[in-house]
């Protein structure tokens, strides 16, 4: 029961934590003069970036509050290797997207270059084999990988994860809002299986990310930055390979699976202009062209024009159903 006691209190100092911090985040970064344009609004205001540091900062606490009452409470090392192994994922996760976001600042990163940066994260967990190295294909059945689990299929997911959940975005609250549900989802799976301590860092994750959500929301104080997005998406892939779950961990993708081809129908535009929405004289959005190239873009055009809450909510939407889906599948199948 104590387990359960301290595992509350570690998802309150994640949110507690990182609703503090992102407050005081968004004076040091507008003092700093680290802030973007929020041009999907008609004056532009200036808003802090970079703030899911914030969120990492608030999950290291959380953790390690936890890992602290673990071993000196409760007296016991479960599961210490693996989940500073997620840990140090995490941080690098954090470290490489703030970098990114620096970078950007100085004039960007090529495409190719980005996966390349996310290469890293992979490593706590390919040094300590995560994960079942045997896998299961469609037409083929159960097929034992060995090392190329670890040092192919690892790396692939966690690079394709951290990119791939930063596609979706660049909206007031979209990609925090749409990590709260994916990992509040594998929480739950993981809880319901028996990986407590896997479940907790989600809801810890979740807690943070709902925290952060207070001041990104619409209108948004600040912006996630690939801080964020690189260190959702690399965590979101950690939790299925230490959890066994990629087939959930996959169809929870299909939104940005989706959201990949529609960009690829578009070859990938680089504009905001091309891919994002054009406001409208009632301050509402509306997409550029007849040729959709985002999910985003698809509530534009269902409603001729919407505004942004309506944009970003009715997104959600679609991750929740992909979510009611998931846990259809695995309570009933």
């Amino acid at each position: 029961m104590h387990y359960y006691y301290l595992g509350g209190v570690s998802i309150l100092v994640a949110f507690i934590t990182t609703l503090f911090l992102t407050k005081k985040w968004i004076s040091i970064a507008k003092g700093m003069g680290l802030t973007g344009k929020d041009i999907n609004k008609e004056d532009e205001p200036e808003v802090a970036e970079s703030g899911g540091i914030t969120v990492i900062i608030g999950l290291t606490f959380a953790i390690l509050f936890f890992i602290f009452s673990l071993t000196f409470l409760i007296g016991t090392e479960a599961y210490l290797l693996h989940t500073f192994a997620l840990f140090s994922g995490i941080l690098l996760a954090g470290l490489l997207g703030f970098t990114d976001d620096i970078l950007s600042w100085k004039g960007g990163l090529r495409k190719w270059q980005k996966p390349l940066l996310t290469i890293p994260i992979a490593l706590p967990l390919v040094v300590i084999n995560a994960g079942t190295s045997s896998m299961t294909f469609p037409f083929i059945g159960s097929v034992e990988l060995g090392l190329l689990y670890p040092l192919i299929i690892i790396p692939i997911g966690i690079v394709g994860a951290a990119n791939g959940f930063n596609m979706l975005a660049g909206y007031n609250g979209l990609e925090a809002g749409q990590g709260s549900i994916i990992l509040f989802t594998l929480g739950l799976m993981a809880y319901l299986t028996g990986n407590l301590w896997l479940g907790l860092v989600c809801f810890a994750m979740t807690a943070s990310l709902i925290a952060f959500l207070v001041y990104n929301k619409y209108p948004a104080k600040v912006f996630p930055g690939d801080s964020l997005t690189y260190a959702t998406g690399a965590l979101i892939a950690m939790v299925a390979i230490f959890g066994n779950m990629q087939r959930a961990a996959v169809l929870l993708f299909i939104p940005y699976i989706v959201e990949f081809f529609l960009k690829l129908r578009g070859r990938f535009p680089t504009s905001w202009k091309k891919w994002g929405g054009e406001l409208t004289e009632e301050g509402k959005l509306k997409p550029v062209g007849d040729k959709i190239v985002t999910i985003p873009q698809a509530v534009m055009k269902l409603h001729g024009s919407a505004s942004e809450r309506r944009v970003v909510w009715e997104t959600w939407l679609i991750q929740i159903t992909v979510a009611v889906f998931v846990l259809a599948r695995f309570f009933w199948l």
